[in-house]
């Protein structure tokens, strides 16, 4: 590690580099773990001091802290959607979601229900959460992308389950969301709500942020995966005028091209993220329901599509909502 390198003759002449890790809520613990092994990575192969200083919240939110002037070397957000309008407004180039693998989505995630030891609601499936006296705690979809995650899993449920009737898919949603007692503007800040301050009877979560929480309090929660459940692809980007401007366009793509090494992605699994690296996936095979029924956005016809269909305002969401 970097630290260690302290009483190596020199070092107090090496200059350190910094770069800034724009990101959403539940990937702090597992970024602060990955910036202690790529700082010593760098310094290893390149003899560079590297600082990562990391910002966390709704995905949504945090694209829009970029657009506005927030400091961003990097960006590594819920969903290729929230990247996108940073390309938009001029500050990451386009072809983005080529320049790294998988879509430049290193890792993914599905949407599972984390309910309490016992489960006293018997929930296990999407229809269990629209019964009466269900308390569900879901993230609002304007700021969060993980909450537009849960919104899609939930549409493709009803989508199957009521073979393409959207009147009936639409009465559907608006039920659900009758049953959300508490709507945060963001993942973590909803499994607080859930976990801290008990409130609910059902999460609906990142699938790594339930298996984190079931680590923590094994004797508290238990997972319920249901029958239908979305793939869910955050996204990386350089962000290439701010990193041209801070002159740190290397460290950013090394940054982002270090999580697709061995050593990434098994630390990937280790925090409850599927790593695309399919290999390393498989070892971690006793951690994820790699049988579920999990749709993708290119169901709803990309984000783009997905976004102005659901969450522009105006969109479903706010129709069934204000129902």
């Amino acid at each position: 590690m970097i630290a260690g390198c302290a009483g190596q003759t020199g070092l107090a002449n090496v200059k350190t580099i910094t770069i800034t890790n724009v990101s959403y809520d539940p990937t702090r613990e597992f970024f602060q773990e990955y910036n202690r092994i790529f700082e010593s990575y760098y310094w290893n192969t390149y003899k560079t001091r590297i600082k990562v200083i990391q910002s966390h919240g709704g995905s949504g939110g945090q694209a829009r802290s970029v657009i506005e002037g927030a400091k961003a070397d990097v960006v590594t957000l819920a969903l290729a959607h929230d990247i996108a309008m940073i390309e938009k407004s001029g500050l990451i180039d386009s072809g983005w979601i080529k320049e790294f693998e998988g879509n430049s989505s290193p890792y993914t995630s599905a949407i599972v229900f984390l309910v309490r030891k016992g489960n006293e609601k018997k929930i296990k499936d999407w229809s269990d959460l629209v019964k009466p006296g269900v308390e569900i705690i879901t993230p609002d979809p304007k700021s969060s992308g993980g909450a537009c995650w849960n919104f899609l899993a939930a549409w493709q449920y009803a989508k199957v389950t009521y073979h393409g009737d959207e009147k009936k898919m639409k009465s559907f949603a608006a039920d659900l969301y009758r049953n959300v007692s508490v709507m945060d503007s963001g993942a973590r800040a909803a499994t607080t709500t859930f976990v801290e301050n008990g409130q609910g009877d059902v999460l609906i979560a990142w699938e790594n942020e339930a298996i984190n929480t079931v680590k923590e309090y094994p004797d508290q929660y238990e997972i319920i995966t249901p029958g239908v459940s979305i793939l869910a692809e955050p996204g990386v980007a350089v962000v290439d005028e701010n990193a041209h401007r801070d002159g740190v366009e290397r460290v950013s793509e090394e940054y982002l091209k270090y999580l697709y090494s061995d050593k990434a992605q098994r630390l990937i699994g280790e925090y409850g993220y599927r790593p695309l690296n399919k290999k390393i996936l498989s070892e971690f095979s006793g951690k994820f329901d790699l049988n579920v029924n999990l749709c993708t956005i290119d169901d709803f016809g990309g984000w783009d599509t997905a976004y102005e269909t659901f969450f522009e305002d105006g969109g479903i969401f706010d129709e069934i909502y204000s129902n």
